[in-house]
């Protein structure tokens, strides 16, 4: 407690803290690997303090600061000046459940994130900012095939995985010609924030250098409810804006994010598995 109770001692120098009532509740970290405090204020969540190794918190402070205008991120209180800690707005609500139609939560999404993301320079890498960066979108496409071919193995025909490693190949394409965008990385139910059946709040980014479409593809299928055409396009029409990106891509890029998704659910979230394969039954139909 030593190190939180530094914390606190700092927030009230800086004068987030004034004469209230202090309380402090640790939170599971879900898919964080860091540590996290709700500081309650008067018996109000208030503040989140998320402790993680340097590159984690400092590519967090960096992106919520570059999107500090969008409203559905959390603002940030504080940043260590060694990235040891971050503070920020605690944004009142669940993930995960009582989520509200795929339809209408995407459809917050797309108008308050996805469709405010910044283009990034060219001579930027492609990637994960904390990972290892790529030449190229599709060697990290191919890379994402890798892992999820090794964690799927027999649970697919071999059929399904020829099929989707000449999907990739035919999406190489069109990534070459892809503008670069500076994205959330994890935008899946596990980070948004629902309060009264609908989205309020989208935390934990995983920063990535990547084409707009890679956010959008993973929120849809970051669920297995009403993971189908007839939501899918109305949600497209909304997104897509002036981009030339066609439907027949649009559903190379959903197939391909659902593969890597099984290949996500074998190895953390066993219990999403059977759903998923039912969605899978319906998608590879549309592979050529």
């Amino acid at each position: 407690m030593e190190k939180i109770n530094k914390i606190i001692d700092v927030l009230e120098s800086e004068g987030s803290l004034k004469d209230d009532d202090i309380e402090l509740k640790r939170m599971n970290s879900g898919t964080t690997s860091g540590v996290l405090y709700t500081l309650l204020l008067d018996r109000n969540p208030a503040y989140v303090i998320k402790m993680d190794d340097p590159k984690i918190i400092s590519s967090t402070k960096d992106f919520l600061l570059a999107y500090k205008e969008i409203s559905v991120l959390p603002d940030v209180i504080y940043a260590d000046e060694n990235d040891n800690y971050i503070v920020y707005t605690y944004i009142p609500g669940k993930t995960h459940h009582n989520r509200g139609s795929k339809l209408e939560w995407m459809t917050i999404l797309i108008r308050e994130l996805f469709t405010k993301y910044n283009k990034i320079n060219n001579d930027t890498s492609w990637g994960r900012v904390n990972g290892i960066h790529r030449s190229t979108w599709s060697d990290f496409n191919n890379i994402s095939f890798q892992l999820a071919h090794e964690s799927i193995g027999n649970y697919l025909p071999n059929e399904d995985h020829r099929r989707i490693k000449e999907l990739v190949e035919k999406l190489r394409g069109y990534h070459d010609k892809e503008e670069k965008y500076y994205l959330h990385g994890d935008t899946g139910i596990h980070n948004f924030v629902y309060n009264s059946n609908k989205l309020v709040g989208v935390i934990d980014p995983s920063p990535l250098i990547g084409p707009r479409i890679y956010d959008f593809t993973y929120a849809f299928c970051s669920s297995p409810d009403n993971m189908n055409i007839e939501t899918l396009l109305p949600l497209f029409a909304l997104w897509k804006d002036n981009t030339p990106l066609t439907e027949e891509r649009l559903i190379g890029e959903v197939i391909f994010q659902l593969y890597t998704r099984i290949g996500t659910c074998i190895k953390v979230h066993p219990q999403d598995l059977s759903s998923y394969t039912k969605v899978w039954s319906q998608w590879r139909e549309y592979l050529s």
